[in-house]
């Protein structure tokens, strides 16, 4: 297995593209299996005979990508500016089938798997040929949530991550490419089956405040008690008790972190999905959150920082390093949300370098979403804020 990053900033797509393509096609000894993708808006007006230029200039069996607001590879992450970055990957033993679906087509919430696994075209032969998933999609067409919840149904244990395009802000500007082809709706994908083994890592970049607390009255997304005490009398005893600065960092950016298994306590930060504080109803004491919340669930309250996300990250990396040691990555693709990067940390190639901090020389790409997909807890959802590695290396690996 091998990977190799490349991108370019060339004001002309022309040279960008062969800048690139020099790079993967340096002693690769052929066409690669699989090319990802990820040009940013600048070069929109190439969007339609992309897949033709980079089958023409790289020669790969598979494409799949998307337009991105900032782009990643080659070590850095590029932001509101021109770049086209471009991941190969040489897959012995790994079989890649690409797929396009759209929201008309997708199964309904309760169709059986085998509609879900007709509707990918991606079929389940054995329970040693579990697929693993990268997933693009264009946020004004699909449902990216209902999307995750299929797949989740469809293919139980299989790990998918990806993103949503981004760059453009009105529907049909988006670009997604599979194959030979552009569309401008829908999402796109692939599956990975055979010698791969795809480890996600899912940095929310947030830190628990107060403590873990029950669910004893809600309805949908509405808390209405916690601990049997009204929701909001619980939230304005936790903020008066907080430290001034973390007084004054609830009044932006307060989250709350559901855990979805009840069997869990929340003891454990790697339990809770982090999700927005959407309403209040000061009069009942009610609290809205962009999530469906069961009585008996556990939820705690979450701050989001520049240090808690780096702290976040680096301590997430940082354990999965040494749970697969010795063994090393052969590549990753990373998926970070618009919010991060130098408007968060207020410095360039913050997540990537961290990356490449734990790991080495490891090639990376991907690009920033508006909105990442990826596991927590052993479900898939759609994330704010977050930054998702999809990290690639052969079965044969020790772990």
């Amino acid at each position: 297995m091998r990977w190799v990053s490349a991108l370019s900033e060339k004001g002309d797509f022309h040279k960008a593209l062969e800048e690139c393509a020099a790079k993967l096609r340096d002693g690769s000894g052929g066409p690669p299996d699989l090319l990802f993708a990820f040009p940013s808006p600048h070069h929109a007006e190439h969007y339609d005979r992309m897949p033709e230029l980079l089958k023409k200039a790289i020669g790969a069996k598979n494409v799949v990508g998307c337009s991105g607001g900032g782009i990643i590879g080659g070590g850095r992450e590029i932001e509101h500016r021109r770049a086209l970055g471009l991941i190969a990957a040489w897959l012995p033993g790994v079989e890649v089938k690409t797929f396009h679906v759209t929201q008309e087509t997708m199964p309904d919430p309760d169709a059986p798997p085998k509609a879900w696994r007709e509707w990918t075209g991606v079929p389940v032969t054995s329970a040693d040929s579990i697929p693993s998933f990268v997933i693009l999609t264009d946020p004004f067409s699909v449902n990216a949530e209902e999307l995750a919840q299929g797949l989740d149904f469809a293919y139980p244990g299989a790990v998918k991550v990806g993103g949503l395009a981004s760059g453009m802000m009105q529907p049909g500007g988006n670009a997604l490419f599979c194959g030979l082809r552009r569309y401008d709706r829908g999402g796109v994908g692939v599956a990975l089956t055979g010698n791969i083994v795809v480890d996600p890592i899912v940095a929310q970049g947030c830190r628990p405040i107060g403590d873990p607390l029950q669910i004893t009255k809600c309805e949908r997304n509405l808390l209405i008690e916690l601990d049997e005490k009204r929701t909001l009398d619980v939230l304005e005893g936790l903020i008066e008790n907080l430290p001034p600065e973390d007084q004054e960092l609830a009044r932006t950016s307060l989250f709350i972190g559901v855990v979805n298994d009840a069997t869990k306590s929340g003891e454990s930060k790697r339990d809770y999905l982090i999700r927005n504080l959407v309403g209040l109803d000061p009069k009942n004491g009610i609290l809205a959150v962009g999530a469906y919340v069961r009585p008996g669930q556990t939820v705690q309250f979450h701050l989001r920082d520049r240090k808690t996300s780096a702290d976040d990250l680096k301590e997430r990396l940082t354990r999965y390093r040494k749970k697969h040691q010795p063994g090393r990555p052969q590549g990753a693709l990373l998926f970070s949300c618009l919010g991060r990067g130098e408007n968060l940390y207020r410095e360039p190639n913050h997540d990537t370098e961290m990356f490449l901090e734990e790991f080495g020389a490891v090639p990376v790409g991907g690009f920033f979403c508006n909105g990442e997909i990826g596991p927590v807890d052993g479900s898939t959802y759609l994330h704010g804020f977050t930054s998702c590695f999809g990290i690639f290396r052969p079965m044969e690996t020790k772990s």
